[in-house]
């Protein structure tokens, strides 16, 4: 009985600290597009629950993929430009900006 109560107490705190990401409206936008710039590809936090992928040019997507200009809101500003989103390119090219 004690071996279950030891291995959820282990998992507890690993839970919220996995899904924790460097979040963009606690940067400023120069400090958030570094982030991007440094790493290459990276998800962050971009308010309350959300989060997506972002990549500094398109050597970070799948072959298949195009970029498409990222924008999100950072500490100083509600519109920063952190480089590019991954995407697919859809039939209609008009769809895909």
């Amino acid at each position: 009985m004690r071996l279950p109560i030891v291995l959820l107490a282990l998992a507890i705190p690993a839970g919220p600290a996995l899904a924790q990401r460097p979040a963009t409206p606690e940067m400023s936008c120069r400090q958030a597009k570094a982030l991007v710039d440094r790493s290459g590809g990276l998800v962050l936090g971009t308010g309350g629950q959300t989060y997506d992928r972002f990549v500094r040019d398109r050597s970070f997507c799948e072959v298949t993929e195009i970029t498409i200009p990222a924008f999100v809101p950072a500490g100083d500003t509600p519109h920063c430009f952190v480089g590019y989103r991954c995407k697919e390119p859809s039939r209609n090219w008009l769809d895909d900006y």
